[in-house]
């Protein structure tokens, strides 16, 4: 898989140990893109790191059941996904804006402590087969995905730009709609961890079908 400028295809091309940035609700996609806004002392340090380095960053959801401890950081997800640094801007005041290009998704092994680093690091393992995702676009059942976004775009009187859905693939399709549709971080780990691009759609299907149910007044984006 190509990403920016370098090619990502083999256990090698991963480092052992990457910085994650905890984020609750964030959902970043092999294949996908995801746009961020940094402000806090600490991930402003790690984007600095990472532009002085490989540009890989984790993208981990903080646990979705346990509290956090008293002294030390929150216990985060299990699998998350590394993304590559393919933008940055300085805002003027602060503040870096930055997007992060999905390659594959990730497990957090073990913590890493990484002196004078403000962040947390991992050794982390890379789910390889990701690396082939576009290869399974022809499984996806694009009728079906189609069918139940317009259903849920007119229960809430929505737009979209029908031209440029219609021109995407498979794999830019679904990781678009998983990333714009408002899921709570629940629902979004759930997509995250789907084992294929077939398996993402048939269950972005199924969350978009009991939000459907559910009814359009409904103003809660998560579904249990």
């Amino acid at each position: 898989m190509q990403v920016g400028n370098v090619i990502y295809n083999a256990p090698e091309d991963f480092p052992d140990i990457v910085p994650v940035f905890p984020l609750t609700g964030a959902l970043l996609l092999p294949g996908g893109q995801l746009p961020l806004n940094i402000f806090e002392p600490r991930y402003l340090a790690m984007i600095d790191e990472a532009i002085g380095g490989n540009r890989l960053i984790g993208m981990v959801q903080p646990t979705l059941t346990e509290p956090a401890g008293e002294n030390a950081g929150p216990s985060l997800c299990d699998l998350g996904c590394i993304g590559r640094l393919t933008s940055f801007s300085e805002t003027g005041d602060g503040r870096y804006v930055i997007s992060l290009a999905g390659i594959c998704r990730i497990r957090l092994l073990d913590e890493v402590t990484q002196p004078d680093a403000p962040y947390r690091s991992f050794r982390i393992l890379p789910f390889l087969s990701d690396l082939g995702v576009n290869s399974e676009e022809p499984e996806v059942d694009r009728d079906a995905l189609m069918r139940v976004f317009r259903a849920y775009l007119d229960s809430h009187r929505l737009e979209a730009d029908w031209e440029s859905i219609e021109r995407a693939g498979n794999l830019a399709l679904v990781n678009s709609l998983c990333m714009m549709t408002p899921f709570g971080a629940a629902e979004k780990q759930a997509l995250l961890e789907a084992s294929s691009l077939k398996a993402r759609s048939a269950t972005l299907v199924a969350m978009l079908e009991m939000l459907l149910a559910r009814g359009p007044n409904n103003t809660s984006n998560t579904l249990q």
